[in-house]
């Protein structure tokens, strides 16, 4: 399944468009690696969204076999590894 569905599909962010985003903004990565929207991503593959505001890093557990996913079912489709959200003073040091 491609990197932007999934992201849709799993909750991580709310449309389609706005993961082809990250992607091209370059914050996404899977393994280790800048990802682009297209990428396919399998079980066992570790991603890591760095925004300015947030960073996120998890596995994925299972692919979806349909476009619908209900809530429920979104949050068995990945674990979590690390999710926090950035102080303000990380998001200045940033800037």
């Amino acid at each position: 399944m491609r990197l932007d569905q999934f992201l849709k599909l799993s909750r991580i962010v709310k449309r389609r468009s706005q993961a082809k985003e990250l992607c091209d903004l370059k914050v996404v990565k899977v393994n280790g690696q800048i990802a682009k929207p297209s990428r396919e991503v399998k079980v066992g593959d570790t991603v890591e969204i760095d925004t300015i505001s947030r960073y996120v890093k998890f596995t994925v557990c299972e692919i979806p076999s349909g476009k619908n996913v209900s809530k429920k079912k979104a949050r068995e489709l990945i674990e979590i590894i690390e999710d926090k959200k950035k102080d303000i003073r990380e998001i200045i040091d940033l800037l």
